[in-house]
């Protein structure tokens, strides 16, 4: 049976332990580069998970990370940074790790291989028809992953797998498929690397683009920041001041009297209104800020 790609080892770096220092750093640094191709080849695929997550995620859905090792914990620090970035609902933006929470700093050697437990760790979410379940595996056949991947299709959730072999069953068994062919490491096998490079940046263009799609973001401003820290109160005035042309007074104003909301104070200070009906307006146009704004033009 032939390796999968992710497990074959690289022809360029036969003696990587040879190398001097700068060249072992520059071949790191060189493969590295090819997980961005890896993801710009699979935009359509990610462009359909897009709009697909974005349809359920109005309804009311949660977004459910799923992996083992690398992949889960990728997937969990994907939805941990949702909440601070877009003011998205913690519970909902789950993450499911084979092993549970010991193995986000601790691997839990053979959890990965035990299907009926990604199957039952998953149910006992209760995934129903409005959430979007993501599973990641650099294999693509990770048993884990799999039996979330089956029992969230029962359930009815949306489903999206991210895989970095070409062909493999969970890409082929979810609602959305994604390869990221990012081929052997230059450690040979070792996903940690490229592959899980890979995984990174398809997860940050997935989930922002779905923020982008869900009124989260103003133009490029990030208008549901949560400003829970001096750096993010800075930066959600600078915010207000970028989106509407407020010197830092007014913005800083605007913004206190909104109760710390970007949004609210963006578009208070954009139609002369007050806080209450500001959230009135954003509330009538699903918090689009752009959708607000038109009454002014």
């Amino acid at each position: 049976m032939a390796l999968p790609r992710t497990e074959q080892t690289s022809p360029g770096h036969a003696h990587l332990d040879e190398y001097g220092t700068l060249d072992l750093v520059g071949a790191f640094i060189d493969d590295q580069a090819a997980a961005a191709l890896a993801v710009r080849a699979a935009a359509g695929e990610l462009a359909r998970a897009v709009d697909a997550a974005a349809g359920r995620l109005e309804q009311g859905g949660r977004i459910i990370y799923v992996g083992a090792g690398t992949s889960g914990r990728l997937g969990l620090l994907d939805s941990v940074e949702l909440h601070p970035t877009f003011s998205w609902p913690p519970e909902r933006a789950l993450a499911l790790l084979a092993g549970g929470p010991t193995a986000v700093h601790l691997a839990v050697e053979g959890a990965e291989d035990d299907r009926d437990r990604g199957a039952q760790d998953l149910a006992a979410l209760g995934p129903g028809p409005s959430d979007v379940v993501v599973v990641l595996a650099a294999s693509g056949a990770t048993p884990f992953a799999l039996g979330a991947l089956e029992a969230a299709r029962s359930a009815g959730a949306l489903t999206i797998g991210i895989a970095n072999n070409p062909d493999s069953p969970l890409a082929a068994g979810a609602e959305v498929g994604i390869t990221l062919d990012t081929g052997p490491e230059v450690i040979s096998g070792s996903t940690r690397l490229k592959a899980g490079t890979a995984q990174k940046i398809a997860l940050n263009t997935f989930s922002s683009a779905v923020m982008v799609r869900l009124n989260k973001v103003y133009g490029n401003l990030m208008v549901d920041v949560r400003a829970t820290n001096a750096k993010l109160v800075r930066r959600a005035i600078r915010l207000v001041g970028a989106a509407t042309g407020a010197g830092e007074d007014r913005a800083r104003e605007a913004f206190e009297a909104c109760g710390g909301q970007v949004k609210t104070a963006i578009v208070a200070l954009g139609l002369g209104l007050g806080p209450d009906q500001a959230r009135e307006r954003l509330a009538a146009v699903k918090g689009s800020v752009r959708a607000a704004l038109k009454e002014r033009a």
